[in-house]
């Protein structure tokens, strides 16, 4: 059951479309939406290597509060706003009600507030990385490889459905990765209406074959259908292309069978569809 997703903000632009994607998918699970910014320590602003005279070392500690504390109450109110545009009820206490938002502040490295936030999350919902201004992409790889968690990755297109995962394709090689994804990711696709299985076969062994993932799928409930397609050099595209075509509204994968860094230079299925997507993708590495 997803009832409780995890959106970490940092003040850059994209916190109204992460937020949107977010109360998609609370709507459709009546889930709770925990926003949590992390707030800059002056000891992480202090340039490393240089010494600096006391005067200056407290003139940066005074004014990296003063930006912070200005960021923070910034963030609230635009909180509230969006809260109320989204019908999603701002409350600290989340038990026994649905569609609800708070907002929480922790000082410190953003991998380590998304470690501790994300771990008892059912979901983490974070922005597609834009390569041009070089943002997201440590928020991504800090939930994908430090939560444990299903990430979902949104794209800067609007939401233009009132619930997220109604119509969900799973891309599907057999592999451990799409697995781990598969099994992370049940309660997502017993909300579904429709679940298609993209494959082109390929990488599928005995026990792993799309009708094996058929027949365990039953087994839990989940209906699904099978959508194969050609496979080419670029798998990712593919894949995006498919989901696409089918009209779905989100895709699960495994993530990042190869090392992050090593398909961020060579490529790889994963990295090809962090560039090009434009429908949500949840990922689990």
């Amino acid at each position: 059951m997803i009832r409780k997703v995890l959106v970490p903000v940092r003040g850059d632009g994209k916190g109204d479309g992460v937020l949107a994607h977010a109360a998609a998918v609370a709507r459709h699970h009546k889930a709770h939406i925990e926003v949590v910014h992390c707030r800059s320590r002056p000891q992480d602003l202090m340039p490393f290597g240089v010494h600096l005279p006391e005067y200056l070392r407290k003139q940066i500690v005074e004014q990296s509060y003063k930006v912070a504390d200005q960021e923070e109450a910034g963030l609230r109110a635009e909180l509230k706003v969006l809260a109320s545009k989204l019908n999603l009820n701002v409350s600290e206490d989340a038990i026994g009600k649905s569609e609800t938002v708070s907002f929480v502040e922790q000082a410190g490295r953003q991998i380590d507030v998304i470690k501790q936030h994300g771990r008892l999350a059912d979901m983490i919902v974070v922005a597609k990385p834009d390569r041009d201004r070089n943002l997201g992409h440590n928020t991504l790889k800090a939930a994908l490889f430090h939560s444990g968690r299903p990430v979902l990755m949104c794209p800067p297109t609007p939401v233009s459905l009132k619930k997220l995962g109604v119509k969900v394709t799973i891309a599907w090689n057999g592999s451990s990765e799409a697995a781990r994804a598969l099994s992370q990711c049940k309660s997502v696709l017993r909300a579904a209406d429709t679940v298609w299985i993209l494959s082109n076969d390929a990488d599928s062994g005995p026990g792993t074959s799309t009708s094996d993932l058929i027949y365990y799928l039953d087994l839990h409930g989940i209906s699904a259908r099978l959508e194969k397609f050609k496979s080419s050099k670029n798998i990712g595209k593919e894949l995006l292309s498919a989901s696409t075509n089918l009209g779905a509204d989100m895709m699960i994968m495994g993530a990042y069978g190869d090392s992050h860094e090593r398909e961020t230079i060579f490529g790889g299925n994963t990295q090809a569809v962090v560039d090009n997507a434009e429908l949500p993708v949840l990922l689990n590495h």
